[in-house]
């Protein structure tokens, strides 16, 4: 004696199964791409930032290499070794050269 059950299934009931796991998918794939979307413009606000501020970086290293060359012009540490210092340039007879 063999029993088995066995599910009759009405007209209509896989076409509306098959329907409404289409529409989950769909939903499921719609959640998807908004979230990749938000996290695309969050990356991209995150760029934007960093770029600014590398310029701001830039310009800020231009003004220090421009203060940089001035502390070391030729003539105001000449100034400075005469004032500061007492130094002055030698006469030409208290020079003398070493040989190599």
């Amino acid at each position: 004696m063999q029993s088995t059950l066995a599910v009759k299934s009405q007209p209509g009931t896989t076409l509306t199964v098959l329907t409404v796991a289409l529409w989950l998918l769909v939903v499921a794939s719609a959640l998807l791409v908004v979230d990749t979307t938000h996290g695309a413009r969050l990356s991209y606000f995150q760029l934007e930032s960093l770029r600014r501020e590398a310029a701001e970086l830039e310009v800020q290293r231009g003004q220090y290499l421009l203060e940089q060359s001035t502390w070391a012009a030729y003539s105001r540490v000449e100034k400075l070794a005469q004032t500061k210092l007492s130094m002055r340039v030698p006469e030409p007879a208290e020079i003398i050269m070493v040989a190599p």
